[in-house]
């Protein structure tokens, strides 16, 4: 609890958010402070409204965000959306303008690609203990994961053009029956039951479901940004299926390497449990150490703890009334619905307000500033260094896991 606590308040302190504020042609939807004017969210800008527009946006930014430099893809998503912009390839109100105009998509993210690079490959290769001649935001998918790819073209139409073509399938869709929606995109997603429900379905749904273009942990990440970090529910917003407690933590590499070394994951299963798992994967990591697949803890049960009636009573709550994806009484607890457990325990026992954005935000932080993926991160610098586990007793923790 003590971990999930600090995690908490230091995400609530530094917050994790896209770029779009700075994205020339939607300033205009934010304050001088930086924050988004809700008073006109639902007015008009085009055929469809900022709030459209804005959870659009979102949605790329959270496919592009499986990249291997956060700062670096959001600098991308920013600047390639304003040069379009100011040639008249509106991509978020007209999506078909990506693809009419693919010739000038692949320059614009190439020469911006180049600039970012300049920008950032040597700060991120001294974070990762590497050169900066591979830093690289293009990427696909492969058995292992995300693997870094030289075909801008793969990248562009695959990541960039399968979030767009969802928006164009619902404009055409809806336009089919009749019936014009100035929020086809946000109706969509608020038809589902529940902000994890809406992030599964954003990825399996058999019509508009993402596949392969968006993980996991993306999916989830929208589910934060839509819900939490921009508070963009528009018809569900008494609906505890759409609040800070309604999705799962998104789970990337960030995020599995500080709860392993902390040792949030050891508390609640063994390491043996996670080799079984395929977690912890032995002598598939950099130069030969462990690697730790943190994706893999899904749908796995707590081994450590007895399955205690109170603590299964509380999780069937989330399970039930926030997540929405189970209607039994749990027989165990799933891993990866921990935080939302200990978040809402939290809650109740202190009468805070802690949000899983929070915690997510704070596992962002500690991750990109301090627990860099090789053996010798910033320690000694981090906030969470006094109960890590990692660092006070079990040093091979870090020494002997990546990412």
């Amino acid at each position: 609890m003590k971990l999930t606590k600090k995690l908490t308040e230091i995400g609530r302190r530094y917050k994790e958010k896209p770029l779009i504020n700075k994205v020339e042609p939607f300033k205009h939807y934010f304050s001088s402070t930086g924050d988004l004017d809700y008073d006109r969210l639902d007015e008009y800008d085009g055929e469809f409204t900022r709030r459209e527009i804005v959870a659009r946006y979102l949605l790329v930014n959270a496919v592009l965000d499986q990249g291997p430099d956060i700062k670096g893809v959001r600098e991308l998503l920013k600047n390639v959306t304003t040069n379009l912009y100011q040639q008249g390839i509106k991509i978020f109100h007209k999506p078909s303008d990506f693809f009419e105009n693919i010739n000038v998509v692949v320059n614009e993210i190439l020469e911006e690609h180049k600039l970012v690079r300049e920008q950032r490959a040597e700060e991120w290769a001294r974070e990762n203990k590497t050169t900066p001649t591979k830093y690289n935001l293009f990427f696909a998918q492969s058995i292992r994961g995300l693997i870094s790819i030289k075909q801008v073209l793969d990248y562009a139409i695959h990541r960039w053009g399968v979030p767009l073509s969802l928006f164009l399938l619902l404009e055409k869709d809806y336009a089919s029956i009749r019936e014009r929606l100035d929020n086809p995109l946000v109706n969509y997603l608020e038809k589902w039951e529940s902000a994890e429900i809406m992030a599964r379905k954003l990825k399996d749904d058999e019509r508009y479901g993402l596949g392969s273009a968006i993980g996991d942990k993306a999916c989830h990440l929208f589910a934060k940004m839509y819900v939490s970090t921009f508070n963009l529910v528009k018809t569900k917003l008494h609906d505890r299926g759409w609040t800070d407690m309604s999705y799962e933590v998104p789970l990337d590499s960030n995020a599995g390497r500080v709860l392993f070394r902390t040792g949030f994951l050891l508390e609640w299963a063994s390491q043996k449990d996670y080799k079984e798992w395929g977690v912890i994967q032995e002598g598939a990591g950099k130069g030969g150490k462990h690697y730790i697949r943190v994706t893999n803890i899904r749908g796995k049960k707590v081994t450590k703890i007895a399955n205690e009636p109170e603590l299964l009573s509380e999780y069937a709550n989330i399970l039930n009334y926030y997540l929405k994806i189970s209607r039994r009484s749990p027989q165990y607890i799933e891993i990866q619905h921990l935080p939302n457990l200990l978040i809402h325990k939290l809650n109740t026992l202190e009468g805070r307000k802690f949000h899983l954005a929070d915690f997510d935000d704070g596992l962002i932080y500690i991750g990109t500033k301090y627990c860099f993926n090789h053996p010798n991160p910033s320690c000694e610098k981090c906030l969470l260094n006094d109960i890590c586990k990692g660092y006070k007793e079990k040093h091979d923790l870090i020494e002997e896991y990546f990412t």
